[in-house]
């Protein structure tokens, strides 16, 4: 078999995640031998501009731009991203393949000093780029200073003490995945902090007419195939990107798929939540659905990016 060449980004997280994609490749085509797959580390926007805030830069495609054009030029055969990171609209030239298995979609704190949501008292002070968790930690107390800060999981866990922060926010899946697990002191549940769209899946892309989508599709879990499939429809009807704040969460039971949402309006000052139960094979319905509704219940107060057509 030809060489593949997996492209991603270069830190130690998506190393991580293109270690995880290559097993799997491996165990579910026998043909396909590890050393015949090389790795590509590919600098995106999002790497260049660590002194701005996402928001300064533009919030579209920051972390993934960069990658699928070089899927696009055939510079990589494969492109593997944190799902959480890509466009709700996809370059029609491209397919998402496969999504890994989700890993744990809630957020997490790292600190000495917060162990429970009782020590979010007033004026401490939390680090994060996001202005979803930003958000919703002030829905929590909104006299959490919440400090912007930027980098891999490393570099943020070293601002703690850099930047006398109390503590910082970050996704549970990417700590987990370094196996930095004895550092979490706090984690979120659904109820306080909703996370953000594709939290937690990892997206395996390939060109869409590519055959190497048929070695792909098999490392393809079903169940988070239609969670990201309803909650990537709920954002792309919705108009938004990864600065949106916005969080999404779709669960599967007994075939049953149900979408829980919530938009902040532009100013932040207010939220709408909205969640809806169907059949996992509607599941793009009840994720326009769920996205419909959020601009109802926002009636104005969110602008919607007309980039997205539904």
């Amino acid at each position: 078999m030809k060489k593949i060449t997996i492209g991603a980004r270069g830190s130690k997280l998506s190393l991580a995640y293109v270690a995880k994609v290559k097993e799997l490749l491996v165990k579910n085509n026998k043909d396909l031998k590890e050393e015949n797959i090389y790795f590509k580390a590919i600098k995106t926007s999002g790497d260049l501009n660590l002194n701005k805030n996402i928001s300064e830069i533009g919030g579209k495609n920051l972390f993934c731009k960069e990658i699928e054009e070089s899927l696009l030029k055939k510079e990589i055969d494969i492109a593997v991203h944190s799902l959480k990171d890509m466009e709700a609209n996809e370059n029609e030239n491209l397919l998402i393949g496969a999504y890994v298995k989700r890993n744990d979609y809630r957020d997490v704190i790292i600190s000495e000093k917060i162990k429970n949501l009782s020590d979010l008292k007033d004026g401490v002070k939390i680090g994060s780029s996001s202005k979803r968790r930003e958000l919703q930690l002030k829905k929590i107390n909104n006299k959490i200073s919440v400090i912007n800060i930027r980098g891999n999981i490393d570099t943020r866990i070293n601002k703690i003490n850099e930047n006398k922060l109390d503590g910082i926010i970050l996704a549970a899946a990417g700590v987990k995945s370094l196996k930095l697990d004895k550092k979490i002191s706090l984690t979120f549940n659904c109820e306080h902090i909703l996370p953000a769209v594709g939290q937690g899946i990892i997206a395996v892309q390939c060109r869409k007419e590519d055959e190497i989508k048929n070695l792909i599709k098999r490392i393809n879990d079903s169940a988070t195939s239609l969670c990201a499939t309803a909650e990537r429809k709920m954002l792309q009807t919705i108009g938004g990107d990864c600065d949106t704040a916005i969080g999404g969460l779709a669960e599967i039971e007994n075939h049953n798929l149900k979408l829980k949402a919530q938009l902040f309006s532009d100013t932040g000052q207010e939220s709408f939540e909205y969640e809806l139960t169907g059949r996992e094979a509607d599941a793009s319905f009840i994720g326009k659905s769920v996205g419909e509704k959020l601009l109802d219940l926002a009636r104005g107060k969110f602008k919607k990016n007309e980039y997205y057509n539904n």
